[in-house]
């Protein structure tokens, strides 16, 4: 199943909610999972980004409808990077002329 790393800022909402933030986390991963995407893992952190998650979805479609769906909130912006496997990345590299 594809791997994406999605990277998030608050946003001002939710930033003025913030204390609720594992709790939209808890929402969030149950959300995910009844739409086939799991999130193997969340950190809250601190720099460019606020959080990092690591997420497994069966094709970019449905990671481009989670993102969507999360962004509609209004609690965070983000973005979602493709992560590829050393096979993964070793396919891509055959089809190379």
């Amino acid at each position: 199943m594809p791997t994406y790393i999605a990277l998030g800022n608050f946003t001002d909402q939710g930033m003025r909610t913030i204390k609720d933030t594992t709790k939209r986390a808890a929402a969030n991963e149950k959300a995910l999972k009844k739409m086939g995407v799991t999130m193997k893992a969340l950190y809250w952190t601190m720099g460019a980004y606020d959080l990092v998650s690591i997420v497994e979805a069966p094709d970019d479609v449905s990671m481009s409808a989670v993102s969507l769906a999360i962004g509609a909130a209004g609690n965070i912006r983000g973005q979602t990077l493709r992560a590829y496997t050393r096979e993964e990345m070793e396919a891509v590299l055959k089809k190379l002329p």
